[in-house]
């Protein structure tokens, strides 16, 4: 039986994809550093801190397929981004390299191209802007992820997800938004497909305003099936406060100041 690792899964696109996945012909291996509850049926749950190598390399031995959405999940301290997301993101790739995992899911976000400003549409080949700590962090796996794929063979999705939120809950969204549907898609077709390579994607739903160009990474196949246009007229969707924040792709991430100056994090979308 095919076994899945799952890092993350006690977040919320991580519980998500572990409540789809029940009773798929596959062994979910589901990790995270909080609790996961009971296992399941075809369940294995690892607590683990990714940061922690040793770890790493068990939870990665005997699988097939790596999703990978551990780490810090918004902008947070510089150490805090270092340990879960820059060094937990190398421990992955390096023990699926040891292990022979060859295909890897990277959730990305868009917050690697945070800085860019609204209007422009950005495709996947445009250089990185990042709009946070917790931004630059997603650059950092995404260069990590093709230094894999041309030197050792791992295929990987640099998956920027959008925000995977329903209902929106804010106005930036009508651009942004991704349905839970067209999330799991995507990672079926990531999975699925014959041969991957190396793909950077934005995963946002088919929406009429949209700040980002799939049309280099057609080569995939995914195409998104639901749209937030019925929310378009939603009286309850925030708007941004600041200037800044509405100006540019990544909102309030660009609005907030050092983390450390104002130890707030942002939004996790």
């Amino acid at each position: 039986m095919v076994r899945i690792l799952i890092t993350g899964a006690a977040g919320g696109l991580g519980s998500l994809l572990r409540d789809r996945m029940k009773g798929e012909q596959v062994t979910l291996r589901l990790s995270d550093v909080a609790e996961l509850g009971e296992a399941g049926e075809n369940e294995e749950l690892v607590q683990c801190d990714l940061g922690d190598m040793s770890a790493v390399l068990k939870l990665v031995k005997d699988c097939d397929f790596i999703i990978h959405l551990g780490g810090i999940a918004k902008e947070n301290s510089f150490e805090k981004i270092l340990n879960g997301n820059i060094v937990g993101t190398y421990n992955i790739y390096e023990a699926a390299r040891r292990a022979g995992v060859k295909r890897i899911f990277f959730a990305s976000s868009n917050h690697a191209m945070g800085a860019y400003e609204v209007g422009e549409i950005v495709d996947t080949e445009m250089p990185f802007r990042p709009d946070s700590f917790y931004g630059v962090s997603k650059c950092f796996g995404e260069v990590l992820a093709r230094y894999y794929y041309d030197k050792y063979g791992i295929e990987s999705a640099c998956v920027r997800i959008g925000s995977c939120f329903e209902p929106p809950t804010e106005k930036r969204m009508l651009a942004t938004w991704l349905s839970f549907d067209d999330l799991v898609s995507l990672v079926k077709r990531v999975q699925e497909i014959e041969h991957l390579g190396f793909q950077t994607i934005f995963a946002v739903s088919d929406n009429a305003k949209n700040w980002w160009d799939n049309s280099l990474a057609e080569g995939l196949g995914w195409q998104p099936k639901d749209s937030v246009d019925k929310y378009t007229d939603d009286p309850s969707l925030i708007e941004e406060e600041t200037e800044i924040a509405a100006r540019l792709h990544g909102g309030v991430y660009n609005a907030d100041g050092h983390f450390d100056d104002n130890n707030s994090g942002s939004r996790t979308v």
